[in-house]
């Protein structure tokens, strides 16, 4: 089965204070697309909270969430990346980075204390999130004479396509970007035109 949608969240939620045992545990969420986003928002959280115990996270990108990684940043192993990235899955949630950023206050939590409170904090801070679905895209480029961009534009216009270029010439050219749960169907209409090429660019 093609999948033509994700969720994720709409935009980053910060500052999500849980207290546990005088520690206090503080619940960052960031959309990212990409390694480059996410180190962005790691670095900039670093510099934010340079004292911080431990900068706990995990993040999956990708529309099955293919690129993930849980990191628990010097707790016991499986303490805290692990519940992060299980309130992900449990969310299904991708595209999305939580960090979980620690400040020690003298009482040791345990393992089992560990994992309840980053699950915790993780499901807090996502609480306090817009959860959205978002639409794959794709680009395609048609080629068409120039008495005919009546016809493609309307066509264009019943895909609610976004037209991103279009080059007006004897022969145009035009670039737009659609819902990928309409590609075959307007490949199929645009192969019935004549004069018309068209490819997808990825």
């Amino acid at each position: 089965v093609m999948q033509y949608n994700f969720t994720t969240i709409k935009s980053e939620v910060r500052d999500i204070l849980l207290k546990e045992k005088g520690s206090k545990f503080i619940g960052f969420a960031f959309p990212v697309n990409n390694e480059k986003e996410l180190k962005t928002a790691l670095d900039n959280l670093k510099e934010e909270h340079p004292k911080a115990t431990h900068h706990c996270y995990a993040f999956r990108i990708g529309i099955n969430g293919e690129n993930y990684r849980a990191n628990d940043d010097s707790e016991p192993s499986g303490s805290a990346g692990l519940p992060i990235y299980n309130q992900l899955l449990a969310h299904n949630l991708t595209n999305v980075l939580v960090v979980i950023v620690r400040y020690y206050g003298g009482t040791k939590l345990g393992v089992s204390g560990l994992v309840k409170t980053y699950k915790e904090s993780t499901k807090y801070t996502l609480e306090h999130a817009e959860i959205i679905t978002k639409e794959l895209e794709t680009e395609l480029k048609i080629h068409f004479k120039f008495s005919q961009q009546n016809i493609i534009f309307s066509l264009l216009n019943k895909f609610d396509a976004k037209v991103l270029n279009f080059d007006a010439q004897e022969d145009c050219m035009i670039t737009a970007k659609l819902n990928l749960s309409e590609k075959e169907k307007i490949s199929e209409l645009l192969s019935e035109i004549q004069y018309v090429n068209f490819k997808f660019l990825d």
